[in-house]
């Protein structure tokens, strides 16, 4: 359905640059807080359990730890997509850091796994809202051809906030960490007053249609498809990052390592091959003019290097963390994935789209660690041998997701559902 005949006033250049820097440093923010407790995991819980608690109380502790912060996630996608498509995109970004911020400040005081677990799920709740809204503001300002460009600027710089936050979790203490991503984020708050709504978010909320419904997605064989598809293809890359890298200390000693790896490395090498992916990925896509030609190449450099790093045998940790960095040059296919989920909904549900499906990625974490866990325990697999059959089933179900995706290159994005 066609939004209507009057185009909305396109922003003057300033504007849209103004947009994406705003945009990217915010979701700079978003990711650090996001990935720091992957890096302090084992550190935080060691000072708050003391230091005889057992290798695999440590383990149990952080997928209960992790899952809760992305429970947190994937409510917050709902409720931050809805909000932005029902009061604006805008009031999303305003919203989500504040509550991601103060989250992280109080992170630094907790004294028991279930405050712990408490405050990570507040904090994922308001870490849902950040890049699903900088997305969808960004898509909505820039010429169609061109806003390929505007959501890989975002996507690139946001995740060198990995990088950062496994320097800080490397020099300084978990508690220093968790309070420097909460001031980051109060002072970035400040610089959201110079950002402007999206044209089209303002036609759409004169325009007689239904806003932010999530269960409309559902409503129809063909959009539930297009909306699950979404998420199944980007669910390799939070397995990786959730698997793969956060536990690469249990597995490298699982593949026959003398030394473990170290989590903070691991994360450090995956975001560092994560920002030339996503460059590299996002340039690609608007090179092809194509999305989906640029995540099926970046999905089978994920799935061969997954194939490489469970195939190790007795890893030195530096090749760890080769392969780590493998792993994210492949997953850096992230910043399309989000994009074309943005290019594949009308104004009315768009924000709803781009941030609830990122969200259910990441979400999917829960599934994926517990069968993992499954695996590797009842069933009696082994870690290695459990993480390649989890891994697998994302990559085939991201590949046949892919294959039922229209095009969305340069599609106009003013129309309702």
């Amino acid at each position: 359905m066609s939004a209507g005949s009057e185009a909305p006033a396109a922003p003057s250049a300033r504007t849209i640059r103004t947009t994406i820097l705003v945009a990217a440093l915010g979701y700079f923010v978003d990711i650090y807080d996001l990935l720091l407790f992957s890096i302090v995991r084992k550190k935080s819980l060691q000072d708050i359990l003391g230091p005889g608690v057992a290798p695999a109380a440590l383990e149990d502790h952080g997928v209960f730890l992790i899952n809760a912060q992305m429970v947190g996630m994937l409510l917050g996608g709902v409720l931050w997509g809805v909000l932005g498509d029902k009061k604006g995109r805008l009031s999303v970004l305003f919203g989500s850091i504040l509550l991601y911020s103060v989250a992280n400040l109080a992170n630094a005081f907790v004294t028991g796994v279930n405050s712990y677990a408490a405050l990570r799920f507040v904090a994922g709740l308001g870490l849902a809202g950040e890049l699903g809204a900088a997305i969808t503001l960004v898509s909505e300002s820039m010429p169609r051809e061109k806003r390929g460009y505007g959501t890989t600027v975002v996507a690139s710089v946001g995740v060198s906030g990995a990088i950062f936050a496994a320097v800080v979790g490397q020099h300084f203490s978990w508690q220093t960490a968790y309070i420097l991503g909460g001031v980051l984020g109060l002072a970035l708050l400040v610089t959201r007053l110079t950002m402007l709504e999206s044209g089209l978010f303002g036609r759409l909320r004169e325009a007689a249609v239904e806003k932010g419904d999530f269960f409309s997605l559902f409503t129809s064989w063909e959009r539930a498809g297009r909306y699950l598809a979404c998420i199944f293809i980007g669910a390799p890359i939070w397995f990786v990052i959730g698997i793969l890298v956060t536990f690469s200390p249990e597995l490298s000693l699982a593949l026959g390592a003398s030394t473990p790896a170290e989590a903070p490395k691991a994360v450090l090498y995956a975001y560092t091959g994560l920002v030339a992916g996503d460059f590299a990925s996002g340039m690609l896509s608007q090179l092809l003019r194509s999305r989906r030609r640029a995540v099926a190449l970046f999905l089978t450099m994920t799935a061969l290097a997954m194939g490489w790093y469970l195939s190790l045998r007795a890893p030195a940790p530096g090749t760890v963390y080769a392969l780590c960095g493998l792993l994210g040059f492949g997953i850096g296919y992230w910043a399309v994935f989000v994009t074309v989920a943005s290019e594949q909904f009308g104004t009315n549900l768009r924000a709803t789209v781009t941030t609830s499906v990122p969200n259910f990625v990441r979400g999917s974490l829960v599934p994926l660690t517990l069968a993992w866990k499954y695996l590797k325990r009842d069933l009696a697999l082994g870690s290695v041998k459990s993480a390649a059959l989890v891994g697998a089933v994302t990559v085939v179900l991201a590949a046949l997701s892919l294959a039922r995706l229209r095009e969305s290159y340069g599609r106009e994005l003013d129309y309702y559902e």
